[in-house]
């Protein structure tokens, strides 16, 4: 079942960013399908210092988070890396949740191809891989969620609060006291999630 505009207009980021664990991520690039269960999150708010919108500072680079939750942050890390992010809350509340990890379960073929991983494991275990598997760049900055190029369903999956696991977020150091907040989410033993 595909997720509504009203699951990702929510006003706790922390909550969307747990409730998305076990939910899948699809694409259909190139005609193709791709997904994976998304198995590693971290939340972002323009309230604390980890946030690209920190102190509600609208760039260029950020401006798709003040949108309507429901649509996709996709931007560039070390100049390399393209990092999908779900953009949560109302309009003018710049909140976002990175994806991670997913465990592959649709085209996994196409994922291997685009990557070029020979461990089923590794193709999606990190932020960066999991957008070169499933097709994912800028150009699908800004896309919302319900459409039929890059979209979030609900699979039926049931992650309790004791298959999961919260601790500091990865790569935030300069955020200071913001670092230290649990706002990464994994499921607890997930093969998938990023080392």
């Amino acid at each position: 079942m595909l997720l509504t505009e009203a699951f990702y207009q929510r006003p706790d980021v922390t909550r969307i960013a747990r409730d998305l664990l076990g939910k899948a991520l699809f694409t259909r690039i190139d005609g193709k399908t791709t997904a994976g269960l998304i198995v590693e999150t971290e939340a972002y708010s323009w309230k604390e210092r980890g946030c690209h919108a920190y102190d509600n500072r609208k760039t260029a680079r950020n401006a798709v988070m003040f949108g309507e939750g429901g649509h996709a942050y996709v931007y560039l890390c070390y100049g390399m890396y393209n990092l999908f992010n779900v953009v949560t809350n109302r309009e003018g509340m710049a909140d976002a949740v990175l994806i991670r990890a997913l465990e592959p379960v649709e085209g996994l073929a196409v994922m291997q191809k685009r990557t070029g991983a020979r461990q089923p494991h590794r193709i999606t275990s990190g932020p960066g891989k999991l957008t070169r598997a499933l097709g994912i760049d800028r150009k699908h900055n800004g896309v919302a969620l319900t459409s039929r190029q890059v979209w979030l369903e609900d699979a039926g999956m049931r992650v309790s609060r004791g298959m999961t696991q919260a601790s500091p977020r990865i790569g935030i150091d300069y955020a200071g006291e913001d670092a230290l907040l649990d706002w990464r989410y994994t499921i607890k033993d997930n093969l998938w999630v990023s080392k």
